[in-house]
């Protein structure tokens, strides 16, 4: 609480404590008796009365009351000047209605606080890297003007940093088309699976594949256009290169024959690892909802589509120790697989982070000439959205 406030009420209330009659005084009549106190801080306190009865009669009131009072009053009067537009208010209270049977509360005090917030002009100008910045701050009470010109230096380049990366926001948010960049990471796992006929035994058997060892990684180019400016709606499509790893569990391995690729058991030797890896060039196409909140901040995305895709490459390797050395086995083919690719994806977002999914309809081998399997992909997409 400031001095100044305090003080000018401090004399608002000790002038309605002296009036004797309940008719509010009337500061006219040139015949006053009046007592001028200067306090600290070029604070003047004055006290009128009609007589010097009513100035004799001040010692009747307690002053340390009447403090503790007056500083709940200031309080208020400020917590309501804090919300009108210049900071100033006047309130009047009537301690003598509010407590009845005191003798020496005061009928009425008013107080006024005027407010002592600055006005503040402040201009920018900026030129490439260069920039000046004019600040014109008024004082209401005083009308003293302080003026500050201050050279764009390397203080500022957070701020800086910070509106540029809202301004970006800001312009991708109102674009209607654009592009980003993303890669997926995850891994792959081997659905509606039947049993292989063991080329060895003539026995079916079952197989699957390690689950941390067959990942998925795939390198997208997404190119987007949104149904309109404040549409929620995004139509995206775009190229993707995915490389899939497929690691059989088991000391197995795919082994390719002229009319079929099976999956023989390794034997005596051990296989450390065993798996079929291909290269394939998709084409993602389908539609996202972005939801944003009342700042039209992003906070979620649903979307859904399908891709199809051609197998660009494709390849075996097996690592396993003989004879105290380690071997690498990498053999190139068509293994095959089929071709063509095609299925549907679904992706979830939550502000930077994705989820994504992915379901091949047809089989993974062609038909009759390899393990009958359906690939599911699934993991999470960083991208620059």
């Amino acid at each position: 609480m400031k001095p100044a406030f305090f003080c000018a009420a401090t004399a608002a209330l000790l002038l309605s404590g002296a009036a004797a009659s309940a008719r509010p005084y009337a500061p006219a009549a040139g015949n006053d008796d009046t007592i001028l106190v200067k306090l600290p801080n070029q604070v003047s306190m004055t006290i009128v009365a009609r007589d010097k009865k009513q100035l004799r009669e001040l010692k009747e009131y307690k002053l340390d009351s009447l403090m503790i009072m007056l500083s709940g009053y200031i309080s208020q009067a400020e917590a309501a000047g804090s919300k009108s537009s210049n900071g100033q208010v006047t309130m009047e209270f009537y301690p003598a209605k509010d407590k009845p049977s005191s003798q020496a509360a005061p009928e009425q005090v008013r107080v006024t606080v005027r407010g002592g917030q600055t006005k503040t002009d402040r201009v920018e100008v900026m030129m490439g890297k260069m920039g000046i910045k004019v600040e014109s701050d008024q004082e209401i009470d005083t009308g003293k003007e302080h003026v500050s010109i201050k050279w764009n230096n390397d203080d500022d380049d957070d701020t800086k940093r910070d509106s540029l990366k809202q301004v970006r926001r800001q312009v991708k948010r109102d674009k209607l088309t654009g592009s980003d960049f993303g890669v997926d990471l995850g891994l792959n796992a081997l659905v509606n699976r039947k049993p292989y006929l063991d080329p060895t035994s003539g026995q079916e058997q079952a197989f699957d594949l390690r689950p941390f060892g067959s990942r998925y990684i795939s390198l997208n180019w997404n190119f987007w256009a949104r149904a309109g400016k404040n549409s929620p709606l995004y139509f995206h499509l775009g190229p993707e290169v995915a490389f899939n790893n497929y690691m059989l569990e088991g000391n197995r391995r795919f082994v390719q024959t002229d009319q079929r690729t099976n999956i023989a058991a390794g034997g005596d030797v051990q296989y450390e690892k065993s798996k079929l890896a291909t290269t394939n060039l998709n084409l993602p196409v389908g539609f996202t909802l972005k939801f944003r909140n009342e700042k039209h901040d992003e906070i979620m995305r649903i979307g859904a589509g399908g891709f199809v895709g051609y197998r660009i490459g494709a390849h075996t390797k097996v690592k396993y120790e003989q004879d105290g050395r380690t071997h690498k086995d990498k053999d190139r083919g068509s293994y095959n697989l089929e071709d063509f690719q095609y299925g549907v994806q679904g992706t979830l977002g939550i502000r930077g982070f994705d989820l994504f999914a992915k379901y091949n309809m047809n089989d993974l081998f062609k038909e009759n000439r390899g393990p009958k399997a359906q690939v599911v992909s699934f993991g999470i997409t960083f991208s620059d959205i």
